[in-house]
């Protein structure tokens, strides 16, 4: 199983997000776009393995060890990593102190348990709209960036998602969850 950790968002926050998808795409020759069911904030990538419970033994310890409670999670900015193939264009997230201390013991506890491939790179969070994408000449960022409404959401539980191509789709699933401690 392909794993990775992950917040998911409120229907609200969701339908949201998507209209930001559908707005990109229409200003977009090409790409590959973000499905509203596939819209989230990684937490970890994992990678591919069958270890589950080790994994959850370590979302646990994780949270149990920054006695992580629920949080406010702010989602506001627009941008995009360049890339020759097509840019990645993105939603962003703003810091928040008990996410970053709950990611970084997340891959502290994984990699305790063997989980070597466990992305440790310097956190980033952000919400992809769209990979590989070329937009049209009079797309203008900083009008579209206005189009993007602040949002936020109380995060109160972490979920261990699976990924995987189900008839050609990318099709992410919740398959465990853990509630941070006051929830």
């Amino acid at each position: 199983m392909r794993l990775f950790t992950a917040i998911l968002f409120s229907e609200e926050i969701t339908s949201s997000l998507y209209d930001a998808v559908e707005r990109l795409r229409s200003f977009a020759k090409s790409g590959t776009f973000t499905t509203k069911e596939n819209l989230h904030q990684t937490v970890n990538f994992i990678g591919e393995t069958n270890r589950l419970e080790e994994v959850k033994q370590a979302m646990k310890l994780a949270i149990d060890k920054t006695k992580a409670g629920s949080f406010e999670l702010s989602i506001n900015g627009f941008g995009k990593f360049k890339r020759n193939e097509g840019d990645i264009y993105w939603i962003g997230v703003e810091k928040e102190t008990t996410l970053w201390r709950l990611q970084k013991e997340m891959v502290k506890e994984l990699k305790a348990a063997g989980f070597f491939d466990v992305d440790d790179k310097n956190y980033k969070p952000h919400l992809t709209l769209g990979r590989r994408v070329n937009v049209l000449k009079e797309f203008n960022e900083k009008e579209f960036e206005a189009t993007i409404i602040p949002m936020q959401m109380e995060v109160v539980k972490i979920s261990l998602m699976k990924s995987e191509r189900i008839q050609g789709k990318l099709v992410y699933t919740e398959i465990y969850h853990l509630n941070l401690n006051n929830n």
